[in-house]
């Protein structure tokens, strides 16, 4: 199961959990899957984040692949100008 870690903001709507493993075969199974168990989430999780899988951040990449030793970071979009 990867490894998924919350930071910034989204460490609060998950309650005590810093982080949490959860099966998945890809960003946007894991996206569902974070969304069902953690409902305050997942309205954040539709507006878009940016994700790190195992040391690479990736933005709107839904089918990225994840797996099952891989570990996640959570965080607020990045925007630029």
């Amino acid at each position: 199961m990867a490894r998924v870690v919350f930071t910034g903001n989204f460490r609060h709507l998950v309650g005590e959990d810093a982080e949490a493993d959860i099966p998945a075969s890809n960003v946007r199974d894991l996206l569902n899957r974070l969304g069902e168990r953690y409902p305050a989430l997942a309205p954040h999780l539709d507006e878009g984040i940016a994700l790190a899988i195992d040391g690479e951040i990736h933005q709107d990449a839904l089918f990225s692949p994840v797996g099952p030793d891989s570990e996640v970071y959570l965080m607020p979009k990045i925007a630029g100008g």
